[in-house]
């Protein structure tokens, strides 16, 4: 039946299947003559509206290349030509030094690469502007009515409004999202630091692959960029691991105790978790980095009040301490969220099913493992997917309660000042702040950092049983 009909279809509706080769082929001169001035085919078809808006763009494209496109084109090669130069002139009777500047590499590499974006979106244009020459020819030839100026508005805000809405959001994240990465990615291939910060001080080149070369070649021992970058990785992991599925378990655990029957003040501490969550993140890190210091409530606590030390203890003094710090510290964070969200999930899953467990003689444990778990692990898997990756990226907790610290003496010869507790991420924070400011450096380990996020995200979403069986929880 379903064949059937799409042979009978008319050609005209066939057509939308079709791509730019095909509407290039088959239209006809004025289709043809799209590519090149576009808006041409809507012209001679009557479609003014869509001409103009096509043809406007073309002048617009045209005058940018020539006045400012092709310059920044030209210079991308060398990011620049001639750095500050330096001079003595006459001031008042005195020579006076004076800095005189000229090109600058980082503005040069943005403008390239907003030209590039442009050039890209041009082209596009261009097949847009056959496809709809085409569109229009295939319909008047079969006898259809082609679309104007109002038939377009109606769709903008009919059946094509999905474009509408999407419009604006997508020019955002070219913008704002992808542009960066391509320019982080771009600074990964030049030597772009605090000494060639591509204006003030000296031009930034292209180096190629050395700065790669340079990030993973084993020579030099453990202090090594690679031997760093392995073994934070392995930290990163493991403390994405830790830091996601210890709140994970544990806010099942709290918002089961808040449901449970006979449990009283329900609302209250649900009210108390909320409140939590409203205090500003960094505002509870900084306290409790501070509770937990050498001269802090805690150490006053067991070594005056209560005598059970005699010296102050440096909780985040030893690598194995500050680790078991940060994570623990990061549960009392995190709870209140999985709190929140496990309460909404519980209250969900059907209570005839806990009944027959129960005249089956399932205990609570096997109640928690065969129905709790289950339901809540189907539901919740891509939020555990989003915050494993969230947690490698975790800069706020590392940074705001150890900086990082307790520094990691093998890898001194890195940048940065390598601590036990770092994470991938605010390793590049100190590359890029540190005293060299070494961004090109910063921009390969984010480039790895990208890479290997995005490998986990996607094998594992791959798997997630909530992906591929939407409907089995119904």
């Amino acid at each position: 039946m379903g064949r059937r009909k799409k042979e009978n279809q008319p050609a005209s509706d066939l057509f939308h299947k079709a791509g730019f080769i095909e509407s290039f082929v088959k239209g006809d001169i004025w289709t043809k003559l799209s590519f090149v001035i576009l808006g041409l085919g809507c012209f001679v078809r009557r479609q003014i509206a869509r001409g103009l808006f096509l043809l406007a763009f073309e002048a617009l494209f045209i005058w940018y290349m020539i006045s400012n496109g092709s310059y920044w084109l030209s210079m991308m090669p060398s990011l620049g030509k001639q750095g500050p130069t330096k001079e003595m002139v006459e001031v008042l009777d005195e020579m006076v030094e004076t800095t005189t500047y000229h090109d600058n590499s980082f503005q040069i590499l943005l403008y390239s690469i907003l030209t590039l974006f442009l050039i890209a979106a041009f082209i596009m244009t261009m097949m847009t502007s056959v496809k709809m020459s085409y569109d229009a020819q295939h319909k008047l030839e079969s006898g259809k009515k082609i679309n104007f100026f109002k038939d377009d508005i109606r769709s903008l805000v009919d059946e094509s409004f999905y474009k509408t809405l999407l419009s604006l959001p997508m020019i955002g994240i070219t913008l704002f999202t992808f542009l960066p990465m391509v320019f982080m990615i771009l600074i990964a291939f030049t030597n772009y630091d605090g000494t060639h910060d591509g204006f003030a001080n000296n031009l930034f080149t292209w180096v190629g692959l050395q700065n790669f070369e340079t990030m993973f070649s084993s020579s030099g021992g453990s202090g090594s960029y690679f031997r760093i970058f392995m073994g934070m990785l392995g930290w990163t992991i493991v403390w994405a691991f830790l830091a996601t599925f210890t709140n994970y378990i544990l806010g099942i655990l709290v918002a089961m105790m808040i449901n449970k029957k006979g449990i009283k003040f329900k609302k209250m501490w649900r009210t108390i978790l909320v409140m939590t969550i409203a205090i500003p993140q960094f505002i509870s890190l900084l306290y409790v980095s501070k509770m937990f210091s050498k001269t802090g409530i805690i150490n006053g606590l067991l070594v005056n009040t209560l005598g059970w030390l005699k010296t102050p203890y440096d909780f985040f003094g030893t690598p194995l301490s500050a680790r078991i710090m940060v994570v623990v510290l990061n549960i009392w964070i995190g709870i209140p969220y999985l709190v929140l969200i496990a309460t909404g999930i519980l209250m969900n899953i059907p209570q005839d099913l806990y009944e027959a467990s129960r005249i089956d003689g399932a205990n609570p444990f096997q109640q928690f493992r065969y129905i709790t778990m289950p339901y809540m692990l189907f539901v919740t898997a891509p939020y555990l997917l989003t915050s494993f990756t969230g947690n490698m990226n975790n800069f706020n907790v590392i940074y705001l309660l150890t900086g990082g610290g307790p520094i990691n003496t093998n890898a001194s010869s890195a940048a940065g000042s390598v601590g036990h507790t770092d994470l991938l991420i605010t390793w590049v924070f100190k590359i890029a702040q540190g005293t060299d400011s070494l961004y090109y450096m910063a921009s390969v380990i984010g480039i790895a950092i990208f890479v290997i996020v995005s490998i986990i995200t996607l094998s594992i979403y791959n798997r997630l049983g909530s992906n591929k069986n939407e409907g089995d929880m119904a």
